[in-house]
């Protein structure tokens, strides 16, 4: 076939439905995976066995068996059960994946009756497998690493092999300045906020799974001595971004210089959906004689893109 005669959704018209699977291939970006960070997991039974549960979630998977197959939308409601076999002797690694076996392409399934996409385990991988060995058209979604003479399968065997079709980003930027200057820091090794900015409240999204942050403060006022110190900023009551040395070596006189701190943190569950401030801090090296503030001509900038990842 050339080029599809008829859109999809002209009126009067029929569509094969390689049509609508290049549909879903092209409304995926051509990308394959589960769709949001907690689609279709494999964990260990309520009751640890010879099985895993598969929870619910939906996915997208590409076709392999020819070029211009497309696209498969899948999905699962509910827990499913798939039995693991038990080892002998030796251990053995299976990976567990959702299959789609369209009888198009290959075997010889009937659509009408019999289940065309499921649940399959593909035994005796390698330890280090992350995607399907053969090719055959589906994800992987686990691998299982199960010791000799084991019928037990528990999340400590369970590798997580998901990924995101498009995972879900959104990045912010907030900029503003002090009304005031600060005090002065510097003394103490212990890191202290600087008095007069406040720092940013974050809202974070229910999917978010990692944070890359950034934080420019521009310019730092530096004074009455040699500075020896570190920048860094808290975000939350928990989580802490990587601190940047301030190795200031000018003497006496009054400076202004920029400084950046910046990480990538994971973030906990208990913080999605939530709200949560983002403050710098800093603090002065022992012996430290300098000081550091910020003024009213400071700029603020609080960067903060959120990822979403498989959990």
């Amino acid at each position: 076939m050339a080029l599809f005669a008829r859109p999809i959704l002209t009126n009067g018209a029929t569509h094969p439905a390689q049509q609508f699977r290049m549909l879903v291939r092209d409304l995926a970006n051509g990308a394959e995976g589960v769709t949001q960070g907690d689609d279709l997991k494999v964990a260990q039974r309520s009751t640890p066995g010879s099985g895993v549960t598969i929870g619910d979630g939906s996915g997208i998977v590409r076709g392999r068996a020819n070029t211009f197959q497309g696209h498969y939308a899948v999905c699962n409601i509910g827990a499913a059960d798939v039995p693991v076999a038990a080892t002998g002797g030796t251990g053995r690694s299976d990976m567990i994946i959702v299959r789609v076996e369209d009888p198009e392409y290959e075997g010889s399934l009937d659509p009408q009756v019999d289940q065309v996409t499921y649940f399959d385990v593909i035994s005796n991988v390698s330890a280090s497998a992350t995607v399907i060995p053969d090719g055959r058209t589906g994800i992987p979604l686990a691998r299982i690493d199960i010791p000799a003479s084991t019928s037990t399968i528990t999340n400590a065997m369970i590798t997580d092999l998901r990924k995101i079709a498009n995972p879900r980003r959104q990045r912010r930027m907030y900029t503003h300045s002090p009304a005031s200057d600060s005090s002065l820091i510097g003394s103490s090794t212990t890191y202290s906020y600087f008095s007069t900015e406040a720092g940013q409240n974050i809202a974070i999204p229910d999917w978010a799974t990692t944070a890359r942050i950034r934080v420019d403060v521009c310019p730092l006022r530096y004074s009455v001595d040699n500075y020896f110190g570190a920048l860094r900023a808290t975000f939350g009551s928990s989580l802490t971004l990587q601190f940047t040395s301030l190795d200031d070596n000018q003497g006496t006189g009054i400076r202004k210089i920029p400084a950046i701190v910046a990480d990538t943190l994971t973030i906990p569950s208990s913080y999605r959906g939530t709200t949560q401030l983002l403050r710098a801090q800093a603090n002065g090296a022992s012996g430290n004689g300098g000081r550091i503030n910020v003024t009213t001509s400071t700029t603020f900038v609080y960067d903060v893109e959120f990822e979403e990842a498989p959990r």
